[in-house]
Formats: C-alpha cells, structure tokens, sequence
C-alpha cells in the first residue's frame, strides 16, 4: 500500500461530541465539503482520516457519500475505534468496525486504530479478528507511549500479525513521540509514524495571532488564544522560511513534519486547504532552516498536549 506524503484528516468535519464545531467552531457539512473531496481527487491525495468518535459518526457519514460515488480502491481510508464509546456487545471492536463500515459505504477498511491505550491488554486482541477476516487490512495505535506501542505489538505479533503505524500528535510545538524514542522505534521497524495536529489547530498556520483570535467558544480557542502571543517569533521565522520557498506558513508546518520522517495528517475543510498540502509535500527544507525552525519553538516554552493524551515521556 503505498501512502501519499500527506494524509487529510476529517476530525472537522460534521457537527455533534467532539466534532468540528464544539472543537474548532467550524460549520460543515457534506454540502460545503464536497469540492474539498473533490480537490483531494485531483491532487492525488487519496488517503482520509476519521473516527467514529469524530461528530458521533458525522464525519464518517460525510466522508462515505462521498466515497461510495468512486471506485474503493481508489482510496485508503483510516478509521478508529475509540475504547470511551465502545458499545456493549461481545465484540465491541468489531461492532464499531462494521458500523464504521456501514457509514463508510465501504466493505474493509486499510487501516484501523485503537483511538487511545484506555487499556492495552483488554482492546488490542480486537483486533485480531477484524484483520483475520479482512474487515481491516492494517493496523495502528494512536496515542500510545513507546511501552504501549511495544506491548500492543507483542499481542498482534503472537497470532502472526503486527502494528504497522502510530498515529501520534506531533509538530513544531509538541515533539514529544520524537524525545521519547518513538519515531526512532518506528523507523528501525518499519512502522509508518502519521502526526496529527501538525498544524496545532490552526496555531501553526498563520492564519491566526493575537489581533485575530481563534473563534470564540470554541475548544481550541481556550487551549490557544492565551498562547497565541508567545508564537510570533516562530511564526515570523516561518513566514521568512516560506517566503524563501514560495511557500505559506501552514506549509511550512506541514514540510517540517515530512521532513521529520512522518505523514502528518492536515485537516481539510477548503479546497485551498488540499492544494497547499499538495504542494507543501514538494518542499525540502535544509538542516538549517529545521534548527531554527526547532529552537525558537523551543523557546515559546508553550506545551500543546490534549487533555485527552497521556504523556508520552
């Protein structure tokens, strides 16, 4: 299966629990959303990222209309199962697969994830099932540390499978899976390292600072608005960077992450958005425009981590 630098991650799309409009205080819908899918289709960006767990299968159900109008294998399509909602049945990882699916119009999935190591030993042999029957062709863990990730591996590997990707939250401002040894871990065993929040919500896009805050009311606004002023010198050194490869800031944020080594996961909400991360997966930046890149992210002493991560330290 071969990836594309860049995955689109849908995290914003949809309304309801944890979708786009109480975490960002966006408002889509599959109407807004259709030239974004369908700018993805020309660049060639053909890998989405959801969750049930997403807008309580709003995101899903948005993606899946648009997919099913498309041969499948046209696509690699990333869900997760989140152990908080799981359901109550005998098998609750292969019930939120199949109901994944169903919303999905899709018959497997190429690559599913445990969401979070709520518990490691009872969730992971879900799995097993679900890639023994072809429900899913690969799987991941998001929001591991370097000891669940190799004990999630050692489940899968004793019935002849493996972990084949992390899904962990990483950028400019939050390398935590890089000083914990994980990225190094992933790529001496061949295991696909996808960074969400590359863009920290938009922080790291240029988009927003302090005279045009985050929309009020929402989640991100709380965890960045305070910190928005502790960033211009970063974003300044960004735009200096950008301008030097024709580029904007957010894609400079998102080179930075392939330039590490990961597939960062950006989230789509314009067509604009998918063209600029096309286009940010061309640029090479040298070791020196990474160090500075890296030590004045340093120095804005800010720490991004979700409320719902774990430390990975």
């Amino acid at each position: 299966m071969k990836l594309p630098s860049v995955a689109l991650g849908t995290w914003s799309w949809g309304s309801g629990m944890a979708g786009g409009d109480q975490v960002f205080g966006n408002h889509t819908d599959a109407e807004s959303l259709k030239s974004v899918f369908e700018a993805a289709c020309r660049a060639g960006l053909t890998m989405w990222d959801t969750a049930t767990v997403y807008g309580m299968g709003a995101s899903e159900d948005i993606l899946g209309g648009f997919i099913k109008d498309y041969p499948r294998d046209k696509f690699i399509i990333s869900t997760k199962f989140t152990p908080q909602i799981a359901p109550d049945t005998a098998t609750p990882v292969l019930t939120m697969a199949e109901e994944s699916c169903k919303r999905l119009h899709t018959d497997y999935i190429d690559i599913y994830w445990i969401h979070n190591p709520a518990d490691v030993e009872r969730w992971t042999p879900g799995l097993i099932a679900l890639l023994k029957s072809g429900v899913v062709k690969r799987v991941g863990v998001s929001n591991h540390n370097l000891a669940q990730i190799k004990r999630a591996d050692e489940i899968l590997r004793a019935a002849g499978y493996r972990v084949s990707a992390v899904q962990n939250h990483f950028s400019l401002l939050y390398r935590s899976s890089e000083k914990a040894g994980i990225l190094d871990y992933c790529k001496e065993n061949d295991i696909d390292f996808f960074a969400y929040m590359t863009l920290e919500q938009g922080a790291l896009s240029g988009k927003y600072g302090t005279a045009n805050p985050m929309p009020a009311g929402s989640n991100r606004a709380e965890t960045y608005n305070p910190i928005l002023p502790k960033l211009d010198a970063l974003i300044n050194e960004m735009k200096k960077i950008g301008e030097a490869h024709d580029a904007s800031v957010s894609q400079i944020a998102v080179a930075y992450a392939i330039n590490k080594g990961t597939y960062p996961i950006v989230g789509a909400t314009k067509p604009r958005h998918v063209e600029e991360a096309a286009a940010a997966a061309k640029i090479k930046l040298s070791q020196e425009e990474m160090g500075s890149l890296e030590e004045l992210a340093a120095v804005t002493g800010v720490d991004t981590k979700g409320s719902w991560e774990n430390s990975m330290i």
